[in-house]
């Protein structure tokens, strides 16, 4: 095997490929030509001395090397992008890019406002905001800070707890006036549930609504929550949202308040290493106090 520093670019290329299954969607992602993509691919091959990917109906399928591979590319692409991030700026200053994972909801309808709000304070900041809900590893420095639904349990971290996203069943005005409105929870069997398809913590809840809410009685399975918001708003049933969200318009109208409320307990949280750096800090401090005020609506 004969590799060197100058195979950063190949492993880069091995990874797109690795995470999108294919040439030429790895080349979108790396904003080359797929050529390129392509021999950097078979160079990384040839030094390696074997292959990393065989042909399938469905796209590259990477060999049981390419697995094991996987994650030593995924944390070398992770220092890479914090390097590059603790070199955008001076520690000292309060600009320079900040990356932040949030959940898909969190982090498409009540970030924006917020960190749109900080750069007009600091318009020398820059954040790259990575939307899932996987849980990513500050530690190996995948983002600077983490806005989580769940406590980290991980030593060397900073975390606030900023309060409790409050949950509810929700359904459009429409889809009330044609279906009517359930009794109880019980009732709700009766009626169009949007819900997960394969998310088995969100159907667990689902299944303390009753016995007909079960995933084969879902009318509307997706495990996007946003997609879920968007079908309810457009009256294909009842489901699951954040009490502050059904509140913008398209207004929804709140199903059984009294017998359904969920508190959904908010952290924010960053590695200790980077609380002198003022840019992460500024941001970090920033969400806190703005995520608070999120919690206590409705």
């Amino acid at each position: 095997m004969s590799l060197s520093a100058a195979d950063w670019e190949n492993q880069r290329a091995f990874l797109a490929v690795l995470e999108h299954g294919s040439l030429s969607a790895a080349a979108r992602e790396l904003a080359v030509a797929q050529a390129t993509v392509r021999r950097r691919l078979e160079a990384l091959e040839r030094g390696l001395g074997q292959a990393l990917f065989t042909r399938s109906p469905s796209g590259l399928t990477p060999t049981e090397a390419a697995r094991a591979l996987g994650p030593h590319a995924r944390a070398m692409a992770a220092a890479a992008a914090a390097f590059a991030r603790t070199a955008s700026a001076d520690a000292g200053a309060i600009a320079g890019s900040v990356r932040i994972t949030a959940s898909e909801m969190v982090g498409a309808h009540v970030l924006p406002a917020i960190l749109a709000e900080l750069l007009e304070r600091h318009p020398g900041l820059r954040f790259e905001t990575h939307l899932s809900n996987r849980t990513q590893d500050l530690l190996h420095q995948e983002a600077d800070i983490a806005v989580r639904m769940v406590r980290p349990v991980q030593s060397a971290l900073v975390v606030k707890h900023v309060g409790a996203v409050k949950l509810g069943l929700f359904a459009a005005p429409a889809y009330l006036e044609r279906a009517g409105a359930p009794r109880d929870l019980a009732d709700l069997a009766r009626f169009a549930i949007v819900g997960p398809d394969r998310d088995v913590d969100f159907l667990r809840a689902l299944a303390t609504l009753g016995e007909g809410v079960v995933p084969g009685a879902l009318a509307y399975r997706t495990d996007s929550h946003f997609a879920q918001l968007e079908a309810i708003r457009a009256g294909a049933g009842i489901g699951v949202c954040q009490l502050a969200l059904a509140a913008r318009t398209p207004v929804l109208t709140r199903i059984l308040p009294d017998l359904f409320a969920l508190p959904l307990e908010t952290f924010v949280a960053m590695h200790e290493d980077l609380r002198q750096v003022r840019r992460v800090r500024a941001t970090f401090d920033h969400l806190v106090a703005r995520l608070q005020t999120y919690c206590a609506l409705t």
